[in-house]
């Protein structure tokens, strides 16, 4: 049994496990054992993600199953993976390229628990299994200019996430602190991949300045910012990859995978926008009864963008 789970055998076994999610999921959910009573008053109506929500099998059966875009993705990572031989620390498997492969894979069973069930605890896990794939590449960006080791890697990423599982689930969104970790954590992948490419002593200072950036990419502006700045206290995580990057990365990386990855992101984004009855209640490109959501978009250009990241840092290479 020992013999059985070994980083080898990391493909099977999350293909395995996946299967087998995937036919528990479809025969709780064809019962209607999981499925939330409070959504069957909405049955008939659009859900808040445009699509209408369906007395089926699955409550929003579009936004469920395009998510098998993820778990397909994850699944080609670690096939990628497996019995290669490794020529820097993001090829071959091994603790760091496993975890990003099964973090990219289970983005997909969250986000069906949230859309087929439209739960509470649907919502926790959609959440949490975004925050699980977010928080990983900056903290290896940290890991890569730091004297962390590989074990203190994993070691703070499992820390956050059930740090994060735990008070996500006790006060819901914000943690009870205000705390949007996903949007925080775009930042600082953003920073921290900024100073891998420039590093250096007032680098390491400078790039938090450059967190304000991506919040206007998000439409939020400086001054809004600073209007509001018991809103946005934690502004001052952007100063956090500076301050773990404590010595030059020995790599580089070619950038136009990176490049392609947040293209991706940005197009997913505007498209996630549309299809978000919340933000844009009367987008004209919701139509409820459409086999093309803007959701479902929105989940395969994101999966598609994590394979281009995986591309992006396998291309390091020693200067």
């Amino acid at each position: 049994m020992n013999n059985l789970f070994v980083k080898e055998n990391a493909f099977a076994i999350t293909l395995i496990i996946s299967i087998i999610f995937l036919l528990v999921f479809y025969i709780l959910s064809y019962f209607q054992l999981i499925q939330s009573t409070e959504s069957l008053a909405l049955i008939g109506e659009a859900s808040r993600w445009c699509e209408r929500v369906s007395g089926g099998v699955f409550r929003e059966p579009i936004n469920t199953l395009t998510n098998l875009g993820f778990m397909v993705a994850g699944l080609y990572i670690l096939h990628k993976l497996t019995n290669e031989t490794s020529f820097n620390e993001f090829s071959g498997l091994n603790k760091i390229t496993i975890l990003y492969g099964v973090a990219v894979v289970y983005l997909g069973p969250g986000s069906m628990m949230m859309h087929g069930t439209n739960t509470e605890w649907g919502g926790w896990a959609d959440n949490l299994s975004m925050v699980m794939y977010i928080i990983l590449p900056w903290l290896y960006n940290c890991y890569k200019m730091s004297n962390w080791s590989v074990n203190t890697l994993l070691t703070t990423y499992f820390s956050i996430v059930i740090f994060y599982a735990l008070l996500r689930g006790l006060f819901g969104y914000g943690m009870g602190i205000g705390l949007d970790l996903f949007g925080v954590s775009i930042g600082l992948w953003v920073i921290s991949e900024f100073l891998y490419r420039f590093w250096s002593p007032g680098m390491r200072f400078f790039s938090g300045f450059l967190g304000f950036l991506v919040l206007m990419i998000f439409g939020i502006f400086p001054i809004d910012v600073f209007e509001n700045i018991g809103e946005y206290w934690w502004i001052i995580f952007f100063w956090l990859p500076g301050l773990i990057a404590n010595k030059k990365p020995t790599g580089k990386r070619t950038y136009i995978w990176y490049f392609a990855g947040m293209t991706a992101y940005i197009a997913a984004w505007l498209i996630w926008l549309q299809g978000n009855l919340t933000i844009n209640p009367n987008s004209e490109f919701c139509n409820p009864d459409s086999l093309i959501q803007a959701h479902g978009i929105w989940h395969l250009l994101t999966a598609v963008s994590t394979i281009f990241f995986f591309y992006h840092y396998r291309s390091e290479k020693s200067v």
